[in-house]
């Protein structure tokens, strides 16, 4: 019997197996598409296609058997991001398309620039907002309130900057922020003024437009004009001695001048206190508080003066008709109690 050889079994031809999708980095972007979205899994090599739903990837690299790195085309919504080889198409992957988000308003719209304020940032979606910036700066810090609301803390920064707001949905458009230079205080005028306040006093120096306040030491201002950004006339309240005069604007609060409260000056004896009624009748008044003496009157007259000392100025009488008048002496400090001051007619023959 002859041996019938048995024929040889055939290979079956080798199927490559599907490939499988586990992530897409970031998973979320902007409707315009064109970013970068990372894809890892297995099975990608001879990668034939990448799509984001039904629309394919704008280009794709198959970096190696478990990554790819694919070009989002633009879309809406929520779509499946699958991979297809010669194996087959993967399973897919949620990847979802955020709008782009939209800034309306910044309050407040300026702030000094050493940085600080704090700046609400109204719009639309702000959902997951990965940096606020001034300008080219990030923003000290923010805080995401809502989808329509951002809080955040402007940096140091000059001029007009624009502000923006970035998510995955990409970068806004600018609304722009203005950083003003802080006050410089130069002069008060007076210097100096009564405990009891009330005293007109002209700030100058520069940039003090939008003044929000004037301070005498820790006390407000009574009231306050800005005049031009070189002057403020300011009502001085009321204190005791000297204290720094500061003024607050958006850009800042300014260097400190000071500013002193004098007491009010008392008279205590007029020698003489009798004098004729012809001019030239020299008297002293005695006091407290008599130093910066601006002026003396007898009655509604002026007199020339000498201040010898803080408890003494000498001056001289003014003509007037016979009669008893009040004796007083003003200073930065107010006016003093008066003393009566007689003339005396000569005698008649």
């Amino acid at each position: 019997m002859k041996d019938t050889a048995r024929p040889a079994a055939a290979h079956p031809s080798a199927v490559a197996a599907a490939p499988v999708l586990t992530s897409a980095v970031p998973n979320t972007g902007p409707a315009a598409g064109n970013n970068n979205v990372v894809l890892g899994g297995s099975g990608f090599t001879g990668a034939t296609a990448v799509k984001f739903g039904t629309t394919a990837a704008v280009g794709y690299t198959v970096n190696s058997a478990t990554q790819i790195t694919a070009v989002a085309p633009a879309g809406t919504g929520s779509v499946a991001i699958t991979v297809s080889t010669p194996g087959g198409t993967s399973n897919p992957v949620t990847y979802t398309y955020t709008a782009q988000p939209v800034l309306v308003s910044v309050s407040p719209s300026q702030g000094p620039a050493a940085g600080g304020t704090t700046v609400t940032l109204t719009g639309s979606g702000f959902t997951g907002a990965t940096a606020v910036r001034f300008g080219t700066t990030a923003a000290t810090s923010y805080t995401v309130n809502s989808a329509t609301q951002i809080t955040a803390l402007a940096p140091a920064g000059t001029g007009a900057v624009p502000v923006t707001v970035t998510t995955p949905g990409g970068t806004s458009n600018a609304v722009f922020f203005f950083y003003l230079s802080a006050p410089v205080l130069v002069s008060v005028s007076p210097a100096q003024g009564p405990s009891a306040g009330g005293t007109p006093v002209t700030l100058t120096g520069m940039n003090l437009s939008g003044a929000t306040a004037v301070g005498f030491g820790a006390t407000p201002a009574t009231g306050f004009t800005v005049d031009s950004p070189t002057q403020i006339t300011a009502v001085a309240p009321a204190g005791t001695g000297t204290v720094p005069v500061t003024v607050t604007t958006p850009g800042g609060t300014s260097n400190a001048v000071g500013y002193s409260y004098v007491g009010s000056p008392v008279l205590t004896l007029l020698t003489p206190s009798l004098g004729p009624t012809g001019a030239g009748s020299g008297v002293t008044l005695t006091g407290t508080g008599l130093t910066t003496t601006t002026a003396v009157h007898f009655g509604a007259a002026s007199a020339a003066f000498t201040v010898l000392s803080d408890t003494a100025v000498a001056t001289v009488a003014p003509a007037g008709a016979p009669g008893t008048v009040a004796v007083d002496v003003t200073t930065p400090g107010g006016t003093s109690n008066s003393l009566p001051y007689t003339r005396v007619a000569a005698p008649q023959i």
